[in-house]
């Protein structure tokens, strides 16, 4: 019997986000039976003609049609809109995303942005070029992490590191999804996305950690914004498409929200003059909520777990369903 291929294309211009030679040796040692190629991502169409497994970041639609053998499809990323789900089950080539890694540094990020709305941090660096002093305004417009309350919308495994993180600071924490763990802990009391309006208007901090779906496309719209608690704070950590843009300014400019900070927009990057890049409650980073120096080393487990899974016939983790069974609400 012939040795199983699994293809690889992990490049990245940061070492975080590649396949070190260290990974590879890894990955050969722990399956001596598997043989393991890697390619440019210029090279993987050719390639996946041999392949039974593919790990990676993109592949095309196109490239099936030319991959006879290739079983199964599996990213390091928690998202897979940008992966071709619904060719992939139509050819009957299982496709998986990665969960488990991805939340401790998006809950970092989250809760660096919350203290620098909260500690008046963005503020003071925007004053502190032209001021000599602005206690007065902090004193106006800083508010206590320490009994307020956090709604997480998609609240799923990385919605439940930054529930820990956000208790860590005294905060409560509201979880939005739309089918509820039936066993409740973690300090996080759920509600369903039926009620999304009752949890949003009860919470100082609103994140949005929801994937992008047809459902999901501009839930936070202008009724939603409307509903939220006058002077708080939305984070945008989950995908652009999920937030109207043009209502999010609007209840910017009419004071209805402290301010937004945002991980992902669109388009991306914005043009210079974009009035979210220009808004003095504005926040952008480009994108790197999931920066992380271990993040490799962590897809790496993840898959490797996955692959002894595949070769022993046992369900994979991870597994991205059709889209038109796609629970839109769980969160990564």
């Amino acid at each position: 019997m012939n040795r199983p291929v699994v293809l690889i294309s992990l490049e990245s211009p940061h070492s975080f986000w590649r396949l070190s030679p260290e990974h590879e040796r890894a990955l050969s040692a722990a399956f001596p039976g598997v043989e393991f190629r890697t390619a440019t991502k210029a090279d993987v169409p050719h390639q996946l003609a041999e392949a039974h497994v593919y790990f990676g970041w993109r592949l095309e639609p196109s490239w099936l049609l030319d991959a006879p053998h290739l079983r199964w499809i599996a990213s390091p990323a928690a998202g897979t809109d940008h992966l071709p789900v619904a060719e992939a089950h139509s050819v009957g080539v299982a496709l998986t995303r990665s969960y488990g890694f991805h939340g401790r540094p998006m809950a970092e990020h989250a809760m660096g942005m919350i203290l620098g709305f909260s500690r008046g941090l963005f503020m003071s660096r925007l004053a502190q070029r032209n001021r000599t002093w602005w206690k007065d305004d902090l004193a106006e417009e800083f508010f206590d992490l320490a009994g307020a309350t956090m709604t997480i919308v998609g609240c799923g495994s990385i919605g439940g590191h930054l529930a820990r993180a956000a208790r860590s600071f005294g905060m409560n924490v509201i979880g939005v999804r739309r089918t509820p763990p039936l066993a409740a802990g973690g300090g996080i009391t759920w509600m369903r996305t039926s009620t999304v309006r009752q949890a949003v208007a009860v919470a100082e901090v609103v994140v949005d950690l929801l994937p992008a779906t047809r459902t999901t496309d501009r839930f936070f719209d202008h009724d939603l914004f409307m509903a939220f608690k006058p002077r708080s704070l939305f984070l945008n950590l989950g995908r652009a498409t999920t937030v109207d843009q043009a209502a999010l300014l609007a209840a910017l400019n009419a004071g209805h929200l402290r301010g937004a900070a945002l991980d992902v927009f669109d388009p991306k990057p914005l043009p210079s003059r974009h009035p979210l890049r220009l808004h003095p409650r504005v926040v952008l980073t480009p994108k790197s909520s999931t920066l992380s120096r271990t993040y490799m080393d962590e897809a790496v487990a993840f898959f490797t777990d996955n692959l002894h899974r595949y070769l022993s016939g046992q369900p994979l983790n991870g597994l991205a369903e059709a889209p038109a069974s796609h629970s839109p609400y769980v969160g990564g």
